[in-house]
């Protein structure tokens, strides 16, 4: 069995979480920020990354961080193209901790129009996925957000979703389809049912050899998305925290049977650069523990 079928077969069968380790130029400051280093402690672009892939190389190589209980971790590009213990990331992921690697691909949102923000423009898409392929990469995520219950901007979020979704497939990679439903949205639920009614109708017009993945916010309805989850065509539906704590994600999380976690800052809450290894051990353990058990509901 080739890497790519063990890969595809663990995603969609085993018990466990997505771990997303993804966050982007934008995103990093706060996420280095929560870890407590300051914007102080590093100085241009290349030494604040040198600083998250500190973070990340002490999460990824922690004892507790293994393929028991985590099924696939989810990457930033530079995050990718360094290093793990000697190894490139991905293969180090797979190969000593038999974790399926993806990698994030999109590159930040455009501006909301018809209550949404599309994805900005990929160029580069087709060299990044042949990179990712070459690199072992399993799959690659790719995030829009939902603001209102617009039926126009939400068609044209899931279009875009799925027509890029097809050239990932078209590389040999499955995509993660990431519509964001913002969770400070007052109409969130009506939303999600003209989300829910788009995905569908996308679903249904893949072929046999057209698999995704999605990635969605917790709903206010809990099994909303069981369709989704049943569809032959999805591998796996995984649950954003989006904003939610960490106890508030996997409350809503162990509501919704069959969907499982791919949380970023929920993941990474209460750990720390000043603590001890045995002490971010500690706190990891529990905090991949706790949403492994929302996860397997």
């Amino acid at each position: 069995m080739s890497n790519f079928d063990e890969q595809k077969l663990k995603i969609a069968q085993e018990k466990g979480f997505i771990a997303a380790l993804d966050q982007s130029g934008g995103s990093t400051p706060k996420a280095l920020k929560m870890y407590g280093v300051d914007e102080n402690e590093y100085s241009g672009e290349e030494e604040m990354y040198a600083k998250v892939h500190e973070m990340r190389t002490r999460i990824i190589t922690d004892k507790n961080f293994s393929g028991e209980k985590i099924l696939g971790a989810i990457l930033f590009e530079n995050t990718l193209d360094r290093e793990v213990m000697g190894r490139p990331t991905a293969n180090y992921l797979w190969s000593e901790k038999s974790i399926v690697p993806f990698l994030k691909v999109d590159k930040g949102l455009a501006d909301e129009e018809n209550g949404v923000q599309l994805m900005k423009p990929m160029p580069d898409l087709d060299s990044l996925l042949v990179k990712a392929k070459n690199a072992g990469v399993f799959g690659t995520k790719m995030r829009s957000v939902i603001k209102q219950p617009n039926a126009e901007g939400i068609k044209q979020v899931v279009d875009q979703q799925f027509s890029i979704g097809k050239q990932i497939i078209g590389h040999g990679l499955v995509p993660i389809v990431e519509p964001e439903v913002d969770i400070h949205s007052p109409e969130k639920q009506e939303s999600e049912m003209l989300l829910k009614a788009e995905l569908l109708v996308h679903l249904d017009e893949l072929t046999d050899n057209q698999d995704v993945m999605l990635k969605l916010t917790l709903p206010e309805e809990s099994n909303f998305y069981k369709e989704c989850i049943h569809h032959p065509r999805v591998l796996r539906v995984v649950a954003l925290s989006g904003g939610y704590s960490r106890e508030e994600a996997n409350r809503r999380l162990s509501e919704n049977n069959g969907m499982i976690a791919s949380f970023s800052r929920a993941l990474t809450e209460g750990l720390s650069v000043h603590q001890s290894d045995d002490e971010f051990s500690n706190m990891l353990g529990q905090s991949i523990e706790a949403i492994y058990q929302a996860s397997i509901t």
